[in-house]
């Protein structure tokens, strides 16, 4: 029969049970058997854990924050004669040392890390995904969408935004191409128009026409064709009742920061309307 690490946790359990299984793995997968016991609060979970280590001869490993809870465990093993190890104990001892700061002691603090991680990394797929227009159907789902003519810097700052874990969809105002219905179907507060300065704009067109080895004159960069467009992109931003930002002095940092801002302020509303 395969010995037993019983991996426990006051909190889901995951690094207790990467733990027990590096250990398992030095001596073969077939000598061990890994027990997750997740959510550990209480003495009565400690001493049943106990009882079956007992009983089937195994060994506890175990993270458990709380010093009331390490402590109680400490003593049961010791009168139990059963081997356990706190893996998180050492460690936080040896940090409190160093800092001479006192540990928090949060519960599932881990976990919460990895939420933010995985909430980070979803936003980035979604601006990946609806970035330039490729989908209007994500403008209804985005936390903000970023609108404006070609070169204001759209998919930078739904890329920047995405690493803060905000959904950001964007679209491309192009005056020959009509605005798709979804648009017209957000809230204006989730809607930010880009404006740049018509002389900026050229500068930027030109030098990304250059870096594309075009030579000569070009439409994409003629300054009376980025007033037209500055212009038409105006009249959508009056028809959309959106906010405005100028970005023609402004880092993306700096756009990025606004933008945030707006964002915080419309998810309090929506916490509000329990939306």
């Amino acid at each position: 029969m395969a010995n037993i690490i019983y991996a426990m946790s006051d909190s889901v359990g995951e690094t207790a049970e990467m733990v027990a299984r590096a250990t398992a793995s030095q001596f073969g997968e077939e000598e061990f058997e890994i027990v997750r016991v997740s959510y550990v609060l209480s003495e009565k979970q400690i001493d049943d854990v106990m009882e079956s280590c007992v009983k089937n001869g195994g060994m506890i490993c175990h993270t458990i924050v709380m010093p009331r809870l390490r402590a109680y465990i400490e003593m049961k093993a010791e009168k139990a004669d059963v081997i356990c190890v706190d893996i998180l104990g050492p460690t936080l001892w040896a940090a409190e040392r160093i800092t001479s700061m006192e540990p928090s002691m949060r519960v599932g603090m881990v976990r919460q890390l990895n939420k933010e991680y995985y909430k980070k990394v979803e936003a980035m797929e979604f601006a990946v995904q609806y970035d330039d227009g490729r989908d209007p159907k994500g403008f209804l789902k985005a936390d903000v969408v970023i609108v404006g003519v070609s070169r204001t810097s759209k998919t930078p700052l739904s890329m920047y935004l995405a690493y803060n874990s905000i959904k950001v969809a964007n679209l491309p105002l192009v005056p020959e191409i009509p605005l798709p219905d979804e648009i017209l179907r957000i809230p204006p507060r989730k809607i930010v128009g880009l404006l740049i300065d018509t002389y900026k704009l050229n500068g930027i067109r030109t030098s990304r026409m250059e870096a594309l080895g075009v030579e000569g004159p070009s439409n994409y960069s003629d300054v009376d064709r980025i007033n037209m467009e500055m212009e038409y992109a105006k009249e959508v931003y009056r028809h959309l009742h959106c906010q405005i930002l100028d970005v023609s002095n402004k880092s993306i940092e700096e756009t990025a920061a606004h933008i945030m801002t707006i964002v915080e302020k419309n998810r309090e509303m929506d916490a509000e309307l329990n939306i």
